[in-house]
């Protein structure tokens, strides 16, 4: 561990201590959480010190976020929801949201990952990367996450779609760097938090500037939330500067 994530976890601990004192919460409640894959990495640290500090129990169930929509569309329940500042603004639209709207977490960009002992590729052009992509032997992506679907209309703009789909890896979700750790797949392109979290693999970098897209991360209690100050509480916590130093050794930006 570096010594800005050593930093960053003792700050989180002291403003934690702080925000539980003042908080004087009722325990035992249980929250449900339907929240995208690219925040997973942060919120597996998140849950757990909320749960330690307010005495509820998180369960959180982790999917893309095009999943989600359809699940929550088809009448799935859960308290609150993560996905992107997109699907949040639609469910605001449709009366899904409570009344308070959505609280934006961190932003994520797209990057490369390839498998231990192959030499990182140049990546930090698009005509670079481009190449990068027709000399990988194997590439994986998502179907249906945030990342998947920019890297599905970049590589169409790029000219290459029909080269990289014949050798493409695309799991619905999921985290792709596993695929390229276990050796099913040479190169991942994915959420840079996501790409970080995977052992195993080499993160190359994002990807050039004229090709990157940042997705927002946001937060919001769903309309017939069971707990609704409890999950309120939970969105506060997720929210704090504390917080947002979780999400900055993660690869986010808050």
């Amino acid at each position: 561990m570096n010594l800005y994530a050593i930093i960053a976890k003792l700050i989180f601990s002291l403003a934690l201590a702080l925000w539980v004192c003042q908080g004087g919460f009722a325990h035992g409640a249980e929250i449900r959480v339907l929240s995208t894959n690219g925040v997973h990495s942060a919120m597996v640290e998140l849950v757990p010190a909320f749960e330690r500090a307010a005495g509820h129990k998180v369960s959180i169930d982790y999917d893309t976020t095009n999943l989600l929509l359809s699940r929550i569309k088809a009448g799935e329940s859960a308290d609150l929801v993560i996905m992107t500042r997109e699907a949040i603004d639609e469910f605001i639209k449709l009366g899904k949201v409570d009344s308070g709207g959505g609280k934006d977490l961190a932003r994520s960009g797209i990057g490369v990952a390839v498998r231990v002992g192959l030499p990182k590729p140049d990546i930090s052009t698009p005509e670079n990367f481009k190449r990068a992509l027709l000399e990988a032997k194997s590439i994986a992506f998502t179907r249906t996450g945030a990342s998947g679907v920019h890297f599905a209309k970049m590589i169409e703009q790029l000219g290459i779609a029909d080269q990289v789909n014949a050798k493409a890896r695309v799991p619905a979700g999921g985290a792709v760097g596993v695929l390229v750790a276990n050796g099913e797949a040479e190169m991942a392109v994915q959420q840079i938090p996501e790409l970080l979290a995977v052992t195993d693999i080499q993160y190359v970098g994002p990807l050039p500037p004229e090709l990157q897209n940042y997705t927002v991360f946001t937060a919001a209690v769903l309309t017939g939330c069971r707990q609704t100050e409890v999950t309120k509480a939970l969105l506060n916590f997720i929210t704090t500067p504390a917080a947002a130093g979780v999400y900055m050794t993660k690869g986010l930006e808050p």
